[in-house]
Parts: C-alpha cells; structure tokens; sequence
C-alpha cells in the first residue's frame, strides 16, 4: 500500500489511533544540551557505570578508571581557581529558550549572502549556534574587553541571561537592572572578567573544526590569566604562540614607568596536530636578499652558517680555501655537515669563500630550492600588519571622522587569516566591536576571489553612559545617530560593501586600474586609507593582473539577526520553584516576552528558529535551503530530505506527497493542525510507519 494512500483510508477513532502511536515529538526549543552529550558518550564507553535511574556510580567509574583517577592523596594539582568558577559551568550547561530573528531591514542582500551579522549577548548566541555551527568554523578571532577598569562586562547570571539582557535592550522593563563596568572597587575585579570569559571560550571551541584556531588580543592586565584559562579548555598542548604585536609606532613621554607599544595574540589549536599554518609569501625585500654573485646557473642564492653546536663524530675537520687559507671550525661548534657531505657541496658548488677565495666557508642556498614561503614569527611589527592609529584612520574613513576607541587595522586581521584560512572558511567574531573583522573578510576576498564568511556577534551596547545622577552624557556617536556599537558595526559593513561595489565598478570600466591600497605607515603625511589594504605587505595576496579571467561575483552583503525570546512559548527550567516565582513565570514574563519584538511570529522568523534548533547546518546562512509549494501549502526544504512545513493550516494532501519523498525529517507547527487531532494522528502514524524518518511538531 502507498503511503498516500495509507493515511486517506486510515479513518481510525483518537483512541484506536493512539494505541498504535504515542504524541509526536515535540521539536525541542532549548539550545543543544552539553551535558547530555558527554553523557552519552560517557555511557558508550562505560555502560556499567549507569544506575538504573541513569545517573552515574562514582565508585564503579573509579574503579572502571582504575590508576588515572583522582585519590585522596593526589587531590592538589595546578591550576587556576577563582570566586565563580562552579557558575562558569552552570552558565555552560543551563540552555536558552532564545531564538534569533531575522531583520532583512538591516540586512544587505539577504537572500543571496552567506555572510552574518548578529546582535545579541555572546553567550546567548554561542549556545544557539552550538547545533547547527558544531565544528564548521575554521578562524576566530576575538577582541574582548581587556579589563582596564572601565571596559564592558557581560553579566553572568547564567539563571536569567536571556531575561537580563531583553532588560538591558529595552526589549522588557529594567527595573533598574543594568550591565556594569568591572572597576577594582567591586572587590573582584579579575573574578568577574573570567567569569564573563570562561563560558564563551568553552562554547567557542566546540564550533571550531578539527583543524581550527581561535586568535584572542588582550593586554598585560590579564594575558596570564587567559593564558590559564585557555590551557584548561584548550589544552596546554594546544597553545601555538603568544605574539607580541606592535600597536603603536611611536613611544609615549607622559607614561609614568614605561611606553607600552604592544598586545598580546594569544593563538591555540583545537588539535594542534590537524593544523599548520600557511607559508606566508616572501616579500621583494626578501627575495632581494638572494644574489647571484658567481652567476651560478641555478639563480639567485644567499649564504649561511656552516657551523652547528651539535657534537658529532667526524665534523671537526680542516676546510681549505682557494687561496690556501686553513679553516676550522669556531672554538665549542662543529662543520654541520660530515666531511663527505661537505666534499660533496664543494663539487656541487654549494660553498661560497668569497669573491677573493679567502673568506670563511658558508653554505649557499637557492631561492629555488627553499620552502615557497616564510614560517610566521611571533613578532608582528607595525610597519608589517599595522597599528593602532592606522585603525582609527581606517574607521575615520569609513565612518566620517567617527571616533572609535580601540579598532584594530585592518592588515592585522589578514595576517591572521592569511596564515590560517582557506578561501572558503567561515571566521567567527564574537566580540564584533567596530566590524574590523568583517571588513578584512570583504577586503581579502575582493583581492584573491576567495568566498570566506563571517560571522559576527555584538551586543547592542550603548553609544551614550548614564551618569550618577541619571542623566546621560552624550558621545560622538550618538550625536551622529548610532544608539549601539552593534548600529556602527553594521554601519561600517554595509559602506565597506558600497566601496568595493564602486571599486569593482571602476576597475571594470578601466581594466588598467590597480587595487587601492592601504598605506603601510598611515603617520606619514598621505591621502588617508582606503577600504582595501596594502597587498605588498608580506606579499599576502597578488593584486589583479590586467589579463586575470573574470571571478564569480564576490559575496557583497550580510544578513543580520537579533537575539530575542522564542516564537513559541518555552518553560524556563531554571526559576525556582516556589509558587510566587511559578505564577511570576506563567502570569507575567511570557506573555511579555513573546509579545514585545516586531520581528517575531513572522513564518520567516519560525522557519530560522526551527531550522537552528534542528540542527541543519548553517542553519542562519545555509544556501541549499529552497521553498516549493505542495498541495497549496509552502513547504520550506533543507538539504533535500529535511522539510518544514510552518503554515497556520495544514492539509492531508501536502504530508501525502512529502512521504512519497522518502524524507528523513518533517517538522510540523502544531498550530496548523487546528485543533483537527485526527488529522495530526494519521500524519504521525503515517510516518512512524516509514523507517529512518523523524517527524515532530513545534
């Protein structure tokens, strides 16, 4: 019998029906629950360990762990504790209700972009990307408030951070609930900061890719503690470097000790052996370094040191020279090679003495036979990936003498991706800040035709600060119009996208224009800074040659969404139980949080919810998702055999033809079955009948 027609014959009572099928599941609408994972893993491997109400026999585990777990005897062990650490964990365990919203308004091509822009509180949004982002980005780059006693502290009450932050927006009443800065007068000035950053590293790591890597700027005030703390949820086999970054050219006389000219980088690995970085490319200056002063046939070369510290039998011989002159190796180091090897580069004409013969012997070595590139160092100058004030100019040009505290330049961000990104990587940004990263991502695909996405997530932070006696004290940016950080990162993004759109519509038209660059020193007396960036810098990326063939049009625009509670309404498991605090949830918060957003409650909105908590990959940006209407009804599909069907009244024709596509997951609203119970139950039976397909409602 055909599915179809199972479901049009099957005329069974409720009652009869229910015998033969339970409920449909219901879609869950919390974020991906961690703990239930681990837990599920712990119980593939130890089974036995599990009591009959699933909860874990620590003694039967120990047992099972035998020498590697933790005795009495053995509990000291290094590492970093502080106030607040066992609410790190409850924060990254407890799930959000929260949705993210789609506002096409503030969108720029919507329908066609890959890109993202997201505002929101960053925990908020690291939990709801945990499903449908698990392992899938390649780079994150972050720029967190570096704790200098009046940066912006996110706030860690894990039991009601969706609730503080809709407060904070404005998005529900305060009641005279705020976010605060963390100065040294709240008595745990570092314990707050790490409270803050704990629980978003951790969530950070699970959406990178086994190959992945996560770059963190801050500065002395806590670059030791980071440092603890990302070996703990990295792993200390995992740390890459810590490059020192030279954010400002010229020293600063009023300082009382000394200038401080630097940050910190600190760069780790999700799996330190799945990931090399990349070669970066030799720039003219390197390449000049290599001569062919005997015209040596094989090009250019340079010479080295054929000296080594290292003690080996039979390298301490006599070298002679041309000339006749005798050398031996300097007092405490050997000849690096053996005396046979060297006699063989002697014939190979691999020794240079000189041009008069006398010289000490060195190796000579060809451009053509090292490496096609330069390993990274940990020592970023200036003049190399920019500086603090190149930033600001970068900002001030985009944003029209708009100042903006601490952007980074825009150079910085490519040598990041430059040496650990594909052209077709995702690059999460969870402290947007100013969009400096989605300027780099934009700028560097314009210069190699790369297809690399963003992902940047900012709270709305206001531009203007109430002041004690609650006035508020106006700023350059809210004068010119910006209520948020996150409206100039937007902001920022959309005129970078115009530029390069009348870049590209130049360099078209005159197919002889160079790539405007960006100047290496912005202190020199020059124009000031375009949208691009200097492209000889390193030799990054090769600027267009005229004859180059036509790319694929570039992504040129971003879709944004905003955190908000669910489309549907969703119990807060967290609130105690007591009866005030059962009827305050019932009676007074929901029907305000789901009422107060304009977004909400549009099919688009439910369709983006229900594709995010489902887990379809990409779910925010996804290209393969497509619409087609069946039997009268829009059907939303995702990869192929995943379909939503999200309308206010469904149909029996329309499951009839989605069954007949062997789907292997169907999403129903449940509203859209109108109370018609019997209609929900054949559909549900209908499909409990097929194998390897999951049908539930929301």
């Amino acid at each position: 019998m055909e599915r179809g027609s199972f479901l049009e014959s099957n005329q069974n009572t409720i009652k009869e029906l229910k015998k033969m099928s339970d409920e449909p599941q219901k879609l869950p609408l919390t974020s991906h629950n961690l703990t239930e994972d681990k837990l599920r893993i712990l119980k593939e491997h130890f089974p036995q360990v599990f009591t009959e109400g699933n909860l874990i026999d620590w003694d039967k585990l120990r047992q099972s762990l035998g020498e590697t777990i933790e005795s009495e005897e053995t509990k000291e062990r290094f590492g970093l504790n502080w106030p607040g650490k066992r609410n790190c964990f409850k924060a990254i365990q407890s799930p959000t209700t929260a949705t993210l919203l789609p506002d096409r308004a503030a969108s720029v091509d919507f329908d066609n972009t890959e890109n993202l822009y997201i505002e929101g509180d960053n925990l908020e949004v690291l939990k709801l990307l945990q499903k449908s982002y698990l392992g899938k980005v390649k780079m994150i780059y972050i720029d967190p408030p570096y704790n200098t006693g009046n940066d912006f502290v996110y706030p860690d009450d894990y039991t009601e951070s969706l609730k503080t932050y809709l407060e904070y927006t404005g998005q529900v009443d305060a009641k005279g609930r705020k976010f605060s800065n963390n100065t040294e007068t709240t008595g745990r000035f570092h314990s707050q900061w790490l409270n803050m950053m704990y629980p978003r590293l951790f969530l950070a790591r699970n959406l990178l890719r086994e190959d992945g890597v996560i770059f963190i700027s801050i500065d002395d005030t806590e670059v030791a503690h980071l440092r603890k703390v990302c070996d703990e949820i990295f792993g200390e086999e995992n740390f890459v470097a810590n490059v020192i970054w030279e954010k400002k050219f010229s020293p600063q006389n009023d300082e009382k000790y000394l200038s401080e000219s630097h940050d910190h980088i600190l760069l780790y690995s999700k799996m330190k052996d799945k990931w090399s970085p990349i070669l970066l490319r030799r720039t003219e200056e390197q390449k000049a370094a290599y001569k062919n002063l005997d015209n040596d046939p094989r090009g250019p070369w340079t010479s080295g040191d054929l000296t080594s510290k290292t003690k080996a039998q039979g390298h301490s011989y006599c070298i002679e020279s041309p000339n006749g002159n005798k050398h031996f190796p300097p007092e405490g180091r050997q000849w690096a090679p053996s005396q046979d090897t060297f006699n063989k580069m002697l014939l190979e004409n691999k020794i240079w003495f000189g041009k008069s013969g006398e010289n000490f012997p060195r190796a000579k070595q060809f451009l053509s036979e090292v490496q096609d590139g330069i390993v990274p160092v940990t020592l970023w100058m200036h003049e190399d990936v920019g500086h603090n004030q190149e930033a600001k100019q970068e900002f001030n040009a985009i944003l029209n003498r708009l100042e903006f505290e601490t952007p980074k330049p825009v150079r910085l961000m490519i040598r990041m991706m430059a040496i650990s990104c594909s052209p077709n990587d995702i690059v999460l940004d969870f402290f947007s800040g100013s969009a400096t990263t989605a300027h780099a991502v934009l700028a560097l695909n314009a210069e190699d035709g790369g297809n690399r996405k963003f992902i940047c997530v900012q709270l709305p932070e206001p531009t203007r600060k109430q002041k004690a006696d609650g006035t508020w004290e106006e700023s350059e940016a809210s004068r010119a119009g910006f209520q948020t950080i996150a409206e100039i990162g937007m902001e920022r993004i959309r005129r970078v996208i115009t530029k390069l759109k009348e870049e590209g519509s130049a360099n078209t038209k005159d197919s002889g224009k160079k790539s405007v660059k960006v100047k290496a020193d912005p202190s020199k007396k020059e124009d000031s800074p375009s949208l691009g960036f200097e492209s000889g810098v390193d030799q990054l990326i090769k600027n267009r040659e005229n004859n180059e063939p036509p790319r694929k049009p570039q992504d040129l625009g971003f879709r944004v969404f905003k955190l908000a509670p669910s489309n549907f309404p969703v119990w807060n498991g967290n609130i105690e139980k007591t009866k005030e605090a059962l009827e305050k949830a019932l009676f007074e918060d929901q029907p305000t949080l789901l009422s107060s957003n304009a977004l909400a409650n549009t099919e688009e909105a439910i369709l983006y919810e229900v594709l995010l908590k489902s887990g379809i990959s990409e779910a925010l940006a996804n290209p393969n998702i497509k619409t087609e209407t069946i039997a009268g009804k829009i059907v939303y599909i995702a990869e192929e055999t995943a379909y939503y069907v999200l309308g206010k009244e469904h149909n029996l024709e329309v499951f009839n033809e989605i069954m007949r596509r062997s789907p292997s997951l169907v999403i129903a609203r449940e509203m859209g079955f109108s109370g018609n119970d019997v209609l929900k139950a054949n559909v549900h039976a209908g499909f409990k009948q097929m194998k390897d397909v999951s049908f539930q409602v929301v």
